[in-house]
């Protein structure tokens, strides 16, 4: 069998009709495993995994020699990475380029789920904005707020709603990362891509993007970026469907500088360009990148929700918010007995919640019971959490694989109370010391299944010291 037979007929004959791809290289490529590549979060961990090389878009990406084990990893479960595609971290130069001057960025990324471009996009943004997170599918979208969670920059907002609902918001957002769903050719190095793709499927695939690309453009602001990504190859899919879309709209496709970056392919079609990332050329998996800026104005009003919240917040929950955190007091709201720290202002969480359904907003900091306030594991996980808050004991690989998985472990706690349990130095959430016993505050829905024991037999990630 050549490298060529190993994928659909129908694919094989478009894809050599193609000018701008080698298939010859494409196809070698595809029959080869997949390069596996991480990007580290600088807010808790600088080091670089050993024997790594860098991603050459991505300051803090890095490709391993082999794939770890990341499940059994504490680091991960952590937020000190995120396993992430090499091609897709270009994200950040195309982010860098278009994001102009302007601060307060409100982002939107659409299709956000699993998290690895939203974890992205919420270092980039930092805490001059805020980025909101969409997911569909509910229980994508709890994935979704469980990896934005851990990556702990408290600057996002998670929703759970389709497309066409952004349009309530017009005009909002200065940003927009669509990561279309997509026939998944560039993805064709795994199996099951292969013979779940058809071109009918294909054409269908195209169709939705149309129909999503449309009902979130009323919502990006005039001048505002709109980054279009698929992992096909397909034209109808890529730069037929930018095309379409400039032809129903005011704006114009952006150029970017691709100057120290080798293999990155820019797709001129008819005046429109998009970039193609394709195996055998780049170290990582197939990708198209198109960015749109919209050249129309736009009427912006937006409904606000009719959700008042009137709590208010007693001086001894700021005391404790200021004492653990260094989140603002305009950014504080109470929900029933919790406390959250929003990632925008209440003018725009008001005009988010009176369009989409919230999953989280922001970071609990703490609930109230009686006098008493119990810390949420939010800001366990949160880079705003000051140092030295709470007393805490760093664990050992097996330890903290129980901690992670609530099972029994051994643990000396000097103080009663709420201790923070960490590994190599960084949190993974609380424990509760009662003199007798402990409890373990890990969330339930998060624990690892995996069994303890395999943990060594795995490979897992050595750092640079």
């Amino acid at each position: 069998m050549t490298d060529m037979d190993l994928f659909p007929e129908k694919f094989r004959c478009r894809i050599t009709e193609q000018d701008y791809l080698d298939n010859g290289i494409l196809f070698k490529a595809l029959s080869e495993p997949s390069p596996v590549s991480i990007r580290t979060n600088s807010e808790k961990w600088n080091k670089q995994p050993d024997c790594s090389k860098a991603v050459q878009w991505c300051k803090d990406g890095w490709y391993l020699e082999s794939r770890p084990s990341f499940t059994l990893d504490p680091l991960f479960h952590a937020g000190c990475y995120y396993p992430q595609e090499a091609s897709s971290m270009f994200l950040e130069q195309v982010f860098l380029q278009t994001k102009g001057e302007k601060t307060n960025l409100r982002v939107l990324d659409l299709c956000g789920a699993p998290g690895g471009k939203s974890t992205h996009l919420s270092s980039l943004i930092g805490d001059k904005g805020f980025l909101v997170s969409n997911e569909v599918i509910r229980q994508r979208a709890s994935v979704l707020s469980e990896n934005l969670t851990k990556w702990g920059l408290s600057n996002s907002v998670v929703t759970q709603d389709d497309p066409s609902s952004f349009r309530k918001l017009p005009g909002f957002f200065d940003m927009i990362l669509v990561d279309a769903p997509c026939s998944g050719e560039g993805m064709f190095r795994d199996e099951v891509a292969r013979n779940e793709w058809s071109e009918e499927n294909a054409d269908h695939c195209a169709v939705r993007q149309k129909r999503i690309l449309m009902d979130v453009w009323p919502s990006l602001r005039e001048n505002g970026i709109m980054i279009y990504s698929t992992c096909t190859f397909n034209p109808e899919e890529n730069e037929r469907n930018i095309k379409w879309l400039l032809a129903k709209n005011v704006a114009e496709t952006v150029r970017l500088d691709l100057s120290g970056f080798d293999g990155i392919t820019e797709i001129d079609h008819e005046g429109i360009y998009g970039y193609g990332f394709h195996p055998g050329k780049i170290l990582g998996e197939g990708l198209f990148v198109a960015v749109i800026r919209k050249k129309s104005a736009v009427n912006e009003r937006a409904e606000r929700s009719n959700k008042g919240n009137d709590q208010k917040i007693s001086s001894d929950e700021k005391k404790c918010v200021t004492e653990w955190t260094d989140f603002l007091q305009e950014q504080l709201v109470k929900w029933g007995d919790g406390i959250i720290a929003l990632p925008c202002s209440y003018e725009d969480m008001h005009l988010l919640s009176g369009a989409l359904k919230i999953v989280t907003a922001g970071t609990t900091i703490f609930t109230a019971k009686k006098k008493n306030f119990l810390p949420s594991h939010e800001v366990a996980l949160s880079v705003r959490l000051k140092k030295n808050q709470f007393p805490s004991v760093d664990l050992d690989l097996s330890d903290a694989l129980s901690y992670l998985r609530r099972d029994n472990f051994k643990a000396s706690f000097s103080e009663r109370g709420w201790n923070l349990v960490t590994y190599k130095g960084v949190n993974l959430g609380f424990v509760n010391n009662i003199g007798t016993r402990f409890n373990n505050y890990y969330p339930v829905e998060w624990r690892i299944r995996m069994n303890i024991l395999e943990s060594f037999k795995a490979n897992l990630i050595y750092w640079d010291e």
